[in-house]
């Protein structure tokens, strides 16, 4: 894994923002692998300013998001449809049809699941996927335990990210219990990685990560079995590394 190290959460956006451009710049019909939650935001914001900037085109881009809770309708305003539609969609020339997230209020959860696996085969596979990382080191909603051959599927939240959740609700007692989640072997299957992570929080769970070795246990450290993945992290979330792994660190702005 390639490790890149930045100030602050602000240069963090850009550096991935940069990277996405990069991506449908060289190929228009890129497959994006999408993220939601706090990290991601700053990232979407900075696509925006250089889609307009730079007239960048998406239309014929594809994306796909990694996960949506079980329970909430596309419309209801905490689904990560209309978090991915306030943040980023609405505001670059994405078509509407190619832009993909589980349904998460479906009755047969496992045929939505299949389906989701087969849309992103016959789209030939995400070019480059977006991920952040949890404070127990899940990816996607693959929460520890979860294996390296896992498909997308329902999962069942774990009380620390119920609890790291309940910011974006009233109460926790609103945030679902259960998520259709892109799977660990779905993820591995892209052909390009980007994670994102930034304050001390993420701290031990990106030294895990990176240091230990790949266990079910950190779902992110399975990402070492991935040919291609750039780790971007600002200088808290990079506080717990040791200097082994610090001295490989490829320097920002590079």
């Amino acid at each position: 894994m390639k490790l890149v190290i930045v100030k602050d959460y602000a240069e963090l956006s850009r550096k991935a923002a940069e990277m996405l451009v990069s991506e449908v710049k060289a190929n228009p019909k890129t497959v994006f692998g999408l993220a939601t939650g706090g990290t991601p935001v700053g990232m979407y914001r900075e696509l925006i300013k250089l889609s307009q900037a730079e007239s960048i085109d998406f239309s014929q881009a594809s994306s796909f998001n990694l996960d949506e809770y079980v329970g909430l309708s596309s419309t209801h305003p905490q689904s990560y449809r209309s978090y991915m539609q306030e943040n980023l969609f609405n505001h670059i020339n994405i078509p509407a049809e190619k832009t993909y997230v589980p349904a998460g209020n479906t009755t047969d959860h496992l045929a939505e699941c299949a389906r989701y696996e087969e849309a992103i085969r016959l789209a030939g596979g995400i070019d480059i996927q977006v991920l952040g990382i949890g404070n127990n080191g899940h990816i996607g909603f693959n929460e520890p335990g979860s294996s390296a051959e896992s498909l997308t599927r329902v999962v069942q939240l774990t009380d620390s990210t119920i609890e790291a959740n309940a910011r974006y609700f009233d109460s926790v007692d609103q945030v679902p219990t259960q998520a259709v989640s892109m799977g660990i072997k779905t993820i591995l299957g892209t052909k390009k990685v980007v994670l994102l992570a930034s304050g001390e929080a993420k701290a031990e769970a990106v030294r895990l990560m990176l240091e230990g070795e790949p266990t079910a246990d950190v779902p992110a450290s399975l990402l070492q079995l991935h040919p291609n993945v750039t780790v971007i992290v600002d200088h808290g979330a990079a506080s717990k590394l040791t200097t082994s792994v610090l001295a490989g660190t490829k320097p920002s702005g590079s």
